[in-house]
């Protein structure tokens, strides 16, 4: 017991200081253009599954529009006479055919509408998303292009041969700038690539990709880990 507590509270448990990883840049065509070392605060933590599992259970809570709803005996219209008399009858009483124990009743604690929003503080959320990032980049899914700024025109086809190039498989997330709109068209149409801007990149699309490819400009940089 003396191990894990002091006379102040619990000692929290150690982790190991960041991995150093490196990623190398290339051009659209598949040109390895160098190297370039990434974050070890981003892309170089050992993953913390926990906070990732709440984080996503909370980010996929967010997305339930909440809006089902069932009648109770009081909404469903009609039902306003009494179905039969109090007494005499040999059977229970009822009071309307509206009861949940008729056909075309009402539900009994059925489901109303609500919200499914969990609050998740954004240290947290923070935490998620550079788990999910050293995660992939643990498995060498991260990639990395110069830009798209040779793309005057959206064309999927050019889309699916940079791919390839690349020799990015599976489910791709493309996370891309204010000013890659062309790229944005160009990949829309393709059902294992999902677009997402730079400041909208999040754990659960990160973990739901096999690749993830990032430009100079949407890579993470150390100033965001601050």
């Amino acid at each position: 017991m003396s191990d894990v507590y002091t006379l102040r509270g619990p000692v929290k448990k150690d982790r190991p200081a960041p991995s150093a990883r490196r990623v190398e840049r290339k051009s659209l065509s598949g040109q390895v253009l160098g190297s370039v070392d990434l974050e070890p605060t981003i892309f170089g933590l050992e993953p913390n599954v926990a906070v990732m599992h709440q984080v996503v259970v909370a980010q996929l809570a967010a997305k339930r529009a909440g809006t089902q709803s069932t009648k109770t005996r009081k909404e469903v219209s009609g039902g306003g006479k009494k179905p039969f008399n109090q007494k005499g009858t040999g059977g229970a009483r009822q009071g309307t055919v509206r009861a949940p124990h008729y056909p075309g009743g009402g539900i009994a604690l059925g489901p109303k509408p609500r919200k499914y929003d969990q609050k998740t503080p954004k240290k947290m959320i923070r935490l998620a998303l550079y788990s999910a990032l050293s995660d992939r980049a643990a498995l060498e899914r991260v990639a990395l292009v110069d830009n798209f700024a040779a793309w005057d025109a959206p064309k999927t086809k050019v889309a699916v041969s940079t791919l390839e190039t690349l020799g990015l498989e599976g489910k791709v997330l493309v996370v891309l700038g204010r000013d890659d709109a062309v790229a944005t068209r160009s990949f829309r149409n393709l059902m294992n690539v999902k677009t997402i801007d730079a400041g909208e990149l999040n754990a659960y699309d990160v973990l739901d990709a096999d690749w993830v490819l990032f430009t100079d400009a949407t890579l993470p940089q150390a100033k965001e880990a601050n």
